[in-house]
């Protein structure tokens, strides 16, 4: 677990980095795809779903 929140707190960062710079490219697609893959393997994996759950479920509400 102790490794999985700093590899989420790593790509996160230069996930964070690469975006403000506008460098995006082939390197900033695997930062995030490595970043959402260890995010999914944390805790917050189910507050994230839940929030997204919701926000579907309110669309067509609007």
């Amino acid at each position: 677990m102790a490794v999985t929140v700093s590899l989420v707190l790593l790509f996160g960062l230069l996930l964070f980095f690469l975006l403000r710079s506008k460098s995006l490219g082939a390197g900033s697609a695997f930062i995030a795809v490595m970043f959402g893959f260890f995010l999914a393997s944390t805790g917050a994996s189910a507050p994230i779903n839940e929030l997204t759950t919701a926000v579907i479920n309110a669309i067509p509400n609007l």
